[in-house]
């Protein structure tokens, strides 16, 4: 479905002359062939939508990342530019959990992994990338599970 509607996007947005739509979606595109390749060499036909999904977290992270030097570069038509991209990535990315709902998706998740400490993380978040990816924003949930935790 994502694949499907990566590939529509660029048609109408070539159609369009949407240059940053354009120029975002083949990078999501390029991306996707890097993880189906990976995924070839561990035995799997192609990357799962989850794998795509953190990936194109990941690029919106890269980008968040980049407005920040930009701005303090004084080159806002440089981060804006950005802030373009991740506008174009969002749009294929499911609705974001609320704070809310992601912390009562994380006490779920302490309960079942019986997490006690914060050498537990790594199994939250592990959890929370194979059944959230795309919902959840890991840096976030990083520091409301040390909130769970009570860290």
């Amino acid at each position: 479905m994502l694949r499907e509607d990566l590939q529509k996007a660029l048609k109408e947005a070539m159609l369009a002359k949407d240059n940053t739509t354009v120029s975002a979606v083949r990078l999501i595109i390029a991306g996707m062939k890097e993880k189906d390749v990976q995924a070839r060499t561990s035995g799997k036909e192609c990357a799962t939508d989850q794998e795509l999904l953190s990936m194109m977290q990941t690029m919106i992270k890269q980008r968040n990342e980049s407005i920040k030097i930009y701005s303090q570069g004084n080159r806002p038509e440089l981060a804006q530019k950005e802030q373009d991209e991740i506008n174009v990535i969002e749009r294929f990315l499911p609705k974001q959990l609320s704070q809310e709902e992601t912390l009562n998706v994380i006490k779920e998740i302490i309960t079942k992994v019986n997490a006690q400490s914060i050498k537990d993380m790594g199994k939250i978040m592990a959890e929370i990338k194979a059944n959230y990816a795309g919902k959840i924003d890991m840096g976030k949930a990083s520091n409301l599970i040390k909130e769970a935790l009570g860290l």
